[in-house]
């Protein structure tokens, strides 16, 4: 007997958006972090077009700062979660998501570091049964050879390995949607680089 293998198709009354830790203080370390966070502000800016709940963390924000203001949780009233673990599962984060949206069944994870919080995320999150797309153009770590083993091994473990730009057209794919044309103004540019 065969088991239905999941497709990992997005549908936004059932998909959430979570932002990881793209704060001041990691700037400078984190390996084309401007490029990884504008690539996430594209993605919550067609979450927000097509009312996903978002959800945001901060690890230790009183040591590592804010999350940047370029990536818009402001402009889109999203309050980021204080957390000192890994994982964005954090009780009070997943109640709020059950809150907003109680039959979601995909997270769309973006942030930092990728074989620190996203990693533990993921798992968290496929533990709970929850499909994860991580789009690599908005996932980066310190050095880049954690970077591609962390995806690497993600993809193991069943999270579905994407883009920004797939991400975005895939919440409306066919241009007669009345959200579409939103959408594709977010990728007229082309996404920006982060070396992947």
């Amino acid at each position: 007997m065969s088991v239905a293998r999941s497709l990992g198709r997005l549908a936004p009354s059932t998909s959430a958006l979570f932002l990881c830790d793209m704060q001041v203080k990691f700037r400078p370390m984190i390996s084309h972090f401007d490029a990884v966070v504008g690539n996430s502000a594209r993605v919550l800016a067609a979450a927000a077009h097509m009312e996903l709940p978002v959800m945001a963390t901060e690890q230790y924000p009183k040591g590592l700062g804010a999350t940047v203001p370029e990536l818009g949780l402001e402009r889109f009233g999203v309050v980021a979660h204080p957390k000192t673990c890994f994982t964005m599962v954090l009780p009070q984060l997943m109640e709020e998501l059950k809150e907003k949206q109680p039959d979601t069944k995909s997270v769309i994870l973006c942030g930092i570091e990728t074989q620190a919080c996203i990693y533990h995320t993921t798992l968290d999150l496929i533990d709970r049964g929850f499909e994860v797309h991580i789009p690599v153009d908005c996932a980066s770590s310190r050095s880049m050879t954690d970077r591609r083993f962390a995806l690497e091994r993600l993809r193991q473990v069943g999270a579905f390995l994407t883009t920004s730009e797939c991400i975005i057209l895939g919440l409306a794919p066919d241009s007669s949607l009345p959200k579409f044309k939103g959408l594709q103004k977010l990728v007229m540019e082309t996404a920006l680089d982060t070396g992947i």
